[in-house]
């Protein structure tokens, strides 16, 4: 599955005034809404183990008309429409478009299959399509479209690249990082500005569904890959963004970046840090096909049904959206951590490893004070 986020960073809800500190107890920066479970790839690291055909449960146009009226009605500016394949709704446009007319930014993570084509991306940009991502998991053909499942992906995300300029849809490049593609990371990077990306999200994988059989980089694999990416955002003509390794921002600030407005920039690039840390039930909320609210794809933990509860409601007052948000539940390493409230571990992993999304994340290396929990680093 291709969740992801998108390129732009908070600096302020939509009801606040303008360079406000977000209030992601009231609402999340970013709502993904899994349209599709159905997809022809049969990518390694997919969590949801997609099949290629559809659920006849799935919220229907009118649902996720609804649904993404709720979305601007909270006050979120972003909703990604993802999972499986959203080019197998033919009322994709329809939910662009009025997503749009709801006041929100909407991007789409189209899968690279021979329904990602020129027309298709044309009638996206032409409903309005802010952002197009595409994944990229290797640097060449062979290693890529073993990542996916399927021969040809990557000669349709190269064409699917090309495609987004044309039709001036800033594009988004997501790659997933493991063991297995880690060493390729440098020569993925170059093939990202080269593909004339805004943004590239860097998204280390969290074992889970098919994810499980892949080995995942160890804490130490870990903490040169992500200093290795500070050093690429500081030079780098697009956006660099991590998913599910809070961490790097540890490191960032450790390097004197810090994460306050403006301090993540530096020459061309951007260090892609917010003031405030968007995961999983702090700043970001997942919807599934079937409508449940969950705090990300990645941590299946339904707190309630947008079909029979208001989005808002389940967001702002479930126990677990709630519990997520407060860095003094977090156990272990993480617990006693002065980062916490920058960081805070991932709990999309903690709970795939362990059961438990509130313990330590197993994929930072960093070992706070021994003792009781030090002050917390602020932003």
């Amino acid at each position: 599955m291709r969740e992801g986020r998108f390129a732009d960073e908070p600096s302020a809800g939509r009801a606040a005034h303008p360079g406000a500190t977000p209030d992601f107890d009231v609402a999340p920066f970013l709502v993904i809404w899994e349209v599709t479970r159905a997809c022809a790839l049969i990518c390694r690291h997919c969590r949801a183990s997609a099949e290629d055909r559809r659920d006849p449960r799935e919220l229907t146009t009118d649902e996720g008309r609804r649904l993404l009226d709720a979305v601007a009605g909270m006050g979120t500016p972003i909703v990604v429409l993802s999972d499986g394949d959203p080019l197998q709704r033919d009322d994709l446009e329809d939910l662009v478009c009025h997503g749009k007319a709801a006041g929100l930014r909407v991007g789409a993570i189209p899968a690279e299959t021979p329904r990602l084509n020129r027309e298709r991306v044309a009638s996206l940009a032409a409903a309005g399509l802010d952002q197009m991502a595409l994944s990229l998991d290797g640097a060449r053909p062979e290693t890529h479209d073993a990542f996916r499942g399927v021969a040809g992906c990557f000669d349709i995300a190269i064409a699917a690249a090309a495609w987004a300029r044309e039709a001036r849809v800033p594009l988004q490049i997501n790659t997933v990082v493991c063991a297995d593609n880690a060493a390729e990371l440098p020569a993925i990077a170059e093939l990202v500005e080269r593909m004339g990306a805004v943004f590239w999200e860097v998204f280390l994988l969290v074992p889970a569904g098919r994810g499980a059989l892949l080995s995942p980089c160890s804490a130490e694999q870990a903490e040169k890959l992500l200093g290795d990416l500070v050093e690429l955002a500081a030079r780098a003509p697009f956006l660099v963004k991590i998913a599910e390794a809070p961490h790097y921002r540890r490191i960032a600030m450790e390097r004197g970046l810090g994460a306050a407005p403006g301090a993540e920039r530096r020459g061309p690039g951007r260090m892609g840090l917010s003031p405030m840390p968007v995961s999983a039930g702090r700043g970001f909320c997942f919807v599934d096909h079937v409508g449940d609210v969950h705090p990300s794809g990645f941590l299946p933990w339904p707190a309630g049904n947008v079909r029979t509860g208001a989005l808002a409601d389940i967001y702002r007052h479930s126990g677990i959206f709630r519990a997520l948000r407060d860095a003094n539940r977090l156990r272990g390493r993480c617990g006693r951590c002065e980062f916490r409230a920058v960081c805070g571990g991932s709990r999309s992993r903690a709970y795939a490893l362990t059961g438990d999304p509130f313990a330590e994340d197993p994929a930072c290396a960093y070992d706070p004070p021994a003792g009781p929990s030090a002050p917390v680093a602020r932003p």
